[in-house]
């Protein structure tokens, strides 16, 4: 409408000037409602041509989008690992910080396998004691062992020594039988040796590693025991929290609430604009933003990234090959949206409905010398008609809460 009224105005109103002051003709006489395209046909013409231009050159060049709205993602609430609750620290909406306790999981069997643990811990010191007596006690028999097959040793050297002056006065039947003895005597010494080796391999190495392993046991249910207090992982809000005591929450099929982060949807907004908008909308491109949660305010924006893709054209693996007449809907062209000044989001709640346009600037191309003078004039125009997008916004800005809450349908 707007356009329409600004067309008539260097159109219809020359046109009937002309007819009324210069022919004469008067409403109401020669100008009636079945003569007024007759009479007023190149003023009409010319407006409604002029019209469609201005519409596609505003549209085009300085494009807006209704698809606005501060996008926010939540995390789910989870333990690591499924189980009944025990008690719960939350209300059913509730501010946290990170690292506060949200609900706590029952410990009995992690607080069974713990003490489990801890006996297995306090055994094997245990059997360390006894494995150090058991130690020094083959240390003593081995000293025994060699000390007596030195005694034989020492009879058998001096037996053979009173042999060898010829007197035989040591039968040969004696000496076979201490060396028999002798070589069962090293044979003891060695079985000593190999037990006294045993037991320090026992102090030294298996029970360690047992004691090591009773140790990670109880590290490991003493984890168990703390992670089943699930605590949250950012500072924010949680929301609908109606997890109670007795209920049983899993990982995979059932989580037990939401956290909002507290800057969840704070930074940004998100507008998709039309598939046609594509060559236009560009990085650094200055835009305003009106959400329905801040009525009657219009919020400066500038596009801080965009991305070069329609979500509406992906696909995944399948069984069936894509029958491209049966995509759903056109798509749009995501953009970013920052505040231009700190805090310009400030009171929008993440994940409001809001309406935006964005408004193109050719002030380089206009300056640069090389520019043709046609087409400096063209830019020209093209920017100034930005003014009637922002008019039109500030139109709907103002009649926003009036057609929401008097003129929609309830």
């Amino acid at each position: 409408m707007l356009e329409v009224i600004l067309c008539s105005l260097v159109t219809i109103l020359p046109d009937y000037l002309f007819r009324r002051y210069r022919q004469g003709k008067r409403i109401g006489r020669e100008i009636t409602l079945f003569s007024v395209w007759y009479e007023l046909r190149y003023g009409l013409t010319a407006c409604l041509m002029l019209t469609l231009s201005l519409i596609t050159i505003v549209f085009f060049y300085h494009p807006s989008s209704t698809s606005v709205t501060a996008y926010y993602r939540t995390v789910p609430i989870v333990p690591d690992t499924g189980g009944r609750v025990a008690e719960v620290y939350r209300t059913i909406s509730d501010a946290v910080a990170a690292g506060d306790p949200i609900f706590r999981l029952d410990t009995t069997r992690q607080e069974a396998a713990a003490e489990v643990a801890r006996n297995r811990i306090a055994e094997t010191e245990a059997a360390m004691v006894v494995a150090r007596s058991d130690a020094d006690a083959a240390a003593g028999k081995v000293v025994e062992a060699r000390a007596a097959a030195q005694q034989i040793e020492d009879d058998l050297r001096a037996k053979r020594a009173l042999n060898r002056t010829g007197t035989a006065i040591v039968a040969p039947r004696d000496i076979e039988k201490l060396e028999v003895s002798l070589s069962a005597a090293r044979g003891t010494v060695a079985s000593a040796q190999s037990a006294q080796r045993s037991a320090q391999e026992r102090l030294q190495t298996l029970l360690p590693a047992q004691r090591a392993t009773a140790e990670a046991s109880l590290r490991q249910a003493e984890i168990e025991i703390e992670k089943s207090t699930v605590r949250a992982g950012v500072s924010g809000r949680v929301e609908q929290f109606t997890l109670r005591k007795g209920d049983i929450v899993n990982p995979v099929l059932r989580s037990a609430g939401l956290l909002i982060p507290e800057d969840a949807g704070r930074q940004a907004l998100q507008a998709g604009f039309g598939q046609i908008a594509a060559p236009v909308v560009k990085v650094g491109m200055v835009g305003e933003v009106a959400c329905n949660t801040a009525p009657w305010r219009i919020i400066p924006v500038v596009v801080s990234g965009k991305q070069n893709y329609v979500a509406a054209g992906q696909i995944q693996g399948g069984q069936q090959l894509i029958e491209a007449r049966n995509m759903q809907g056109d798509g749009t062209i995501l953009a970013y949206l920052q505040p231009l000044y700190a805090g310009g989001i400030d009171g929008i709640v993440p994940g409001s409905q809001c309406i935006a346009n964005v408004y193109s600037n050719h002030h380089e191309e206009i300056a640069n010398p090389a520019t043709p003078a046609a087409r400096r004039v063209a830019l020209h125009i093209v920017d100034a008609l930005a003014l009637v997008h922002a008019i039109l916004l500030r139109i709907q800005v103002v009649v926003m809460p009036f057609k929401t809450l008097v003129l929609a349908s309830h």
